[in-house]
């Protein structure tokens, strides 16, 4: 695949993945307001995830937007700032994709699993 085509489908994956994170943290907001004001502590709050099928596919979703958007953000910054090119740049991307998808792998373990 071309640079130019390639590029252009990084930039639409990171859009996509803008427009999920925006739902997704509208709707844990919601959620966590609505939680609060339901009066729920956290201990609550975590027997309800706790092997809630929707839960782990909602954060699950959540934790892919982000294991793509950011990567691809930072990608540019290190282009643009750090003059990382080639096979650098494209090691950094994967490797905080994969950083993101632990961490977030095991916050999403701990409340759902």
């Amino acid at each position: 695949m071309n640079t130019a085509r390639r590029e252009t489908r990084l930039a639409l994956a990171q859009r996509a993945s803008a427009a999920i994170l925006a739902l997704c943290t509208l709707i844990h907001l919601a959620t966590i307001v609505y939680a609060i004001r339901g009066g729920l502590s956290a201990g609550e709050i975590l027997e309800r995830t706790r092997s809630s099928v929707a839960a782990a596919a909602f954060y699950g979703l959540f934790l892919a937007a982000v294991a793509v958007h950011a990567p691809l953000g930072l990608r540019n910054v290190a282009r643009e700032w750090l003059g990382l090119h080639g096979r650098a740049l494209e090691a950094l991307t994967v490797a905080l994709a994969v950083l993101l998808l632990g961490l977030g792998g095991r916050a999403l373990w701990a409340v759902v699993g």
